[in-house]
């Protein structure tokens, strides 16, 4: 019984976070999905800046705090080790909801490349950044990153082998290739509004602050193996020519 109530957990876990990550897709696109990012009524700038910089920082906190080993050694011991992961997912869709529903839309728009040719180009780089985020998920281990290997493991009582630290695909250009895609996907936009530019800083910032302590958590775990595939790979931005001789397999995000 317990072992199916895990495996519940986990899949619903799963499911709740990727359907408000479609959603977050067009939220930011303002299409398709009822509440987008400049949709609904303007309130004073000082209320919007107020309630969307509040969102924005439990959003951040959420995934920082409870990425850290730390935080993880004291939390395994109130929760059972094989929920860990779910319950990290679980509790991303708790701050990611309301950075969606509550967001308060602030329309000014600083630019606008609608009608012209650029706007194509805008559409194919939004959807290009979400697809690349994605993928670079699997470059790692995509089912253990959610949570979904360590409860389909417990269910059939197989015990977990631990992640090999190895180089693959995007990660043997970028340390961080599955920010890359969160950083292309949420600036790249035809029409940029104040509330699109507030998100888009925010959640920048989250990861320029979030960056130093995984990494740090990286080197800590892996030593000199981590100091080596940092001093041979760029942490954002690929570098023509440079090729890494270590990559990571976990990405806290």
């Amino acid at each position: 019984m317990k072992k199916a109530l895990v495996l519940a957990y986990g899949l619903v876990s799963y499911a709740l976070f990727f359907g408000l990550f479609l959603y977050l897709i067009g939220f930011l696109a303002n299409a398709v999905v009822p509440v987008t990012i400049d949709g609904g009524e303007a309130q004073p700038f000082g209320l919007a800046i107020l309630v969307n910089g509040g969102l924005l920082l439990l959003f951040g906190l959420q995934h920082s705090v409870m990425a850290r080993p730390g935080f993880k050694r004291v939390w395994t011991k109130i929760i059972p080790e094989e929920i860990e992961r779910s319950t990290y997912i679980f509790a991303s869709c708790l701050a990611l909801a309301p950075l969606i529903f509550l967001w308060v839309p602030m329309p000014s728009v600083l630019w606008d490349l609608s009608g012209g040719p650029f706007e194509m180009v805008a559409w194919g780089t939004y959807a290009f950044g979400w697809l690349f985020l994605l993928l670079s998920t699997f470059m790692i281990n995509h089912f253990d990153l959610f949570g979904l290997s360590q409860v389909f493991n417990h269910a059939r009582g197989v015990e977990p082998q631990p992640l090999k630290f190895s180089t693959r695909a995007f990660y043997k250009f970028s340390r961080h290739p599955i920010y890359v895609g969160w950083l292309i996907a949420i600036w790249a936009t035809p029409v940029m509004t104040l509330g699109h530019m507030v998100f888009a800083a925010g959640l920048t910032l989250y990861i320029l602050v979030a960056v130093p302590f995984e990494e740090r958590d990286l080197v800590a775990e892996h030593g000199d193996t981590y100091r080596r595939y940092k001093d041979s790979t760029p942490m954002l931005i690929p570098r023509p020519g440079r090729k890494a001789s270590a990559a990571r397999v976990h990405e806290a995000a």
